[in-house]
């Protein structure tokens, strides 16, 4: 399991990199508009935790596939947990369902694919 608070660093760097500069991650006067009433995080962000959970516990993986439901907003401040459960393993091929929480709720959810270096 990884554990993070998401910060403004964060949000920052991730919209440099990505150029991903949608104003309800960006302009906190604007997400005041919006259902959300706060800034919050990029979606591919907290995927790109996923990533770096499965690069820590499976280390010389290939990463195939990954989908992701985003159940809940995630804001500058919260406190995530990223983790995994194997659902199967065939050969060198793993499905590892991928969990994001915060206060215990599931606020993304999703199947990994991988492939195991033979």
């Amino acid at each position: 399991m990884i554990d993070k608070i998401i910060t403004e660093s964060m949000i920052k760097d991730f919209a440099k990199i990505s150029e991903d500069y949608n104003p309800i991650h960006m302009d906190k006067e604007y997400a005041k508009t919006t259902k959300f009433k706060k800034r919050i995080c990029h979606g591919m962000l907290l995927g790109a935790f996923i990533s770096q959970y499965i690069s820590k516990k499976y280390p010389k993986s290939i990463y195939v596939s990954q989908s992701l439901s985003f159940n809940q907003p995630c804001y500058i401040g919260d406190r995530i947990k990223i983790s995994g459960i194997v659902l199967d393993t065939k050969e060198n091929k793993i499905s590892i369902r991928t969990l994001i929480t915060k206060n215990d709720e599931v606020i993304v959810d999703g199947i990994a694919k991988i492939l195991l270096k033979t």
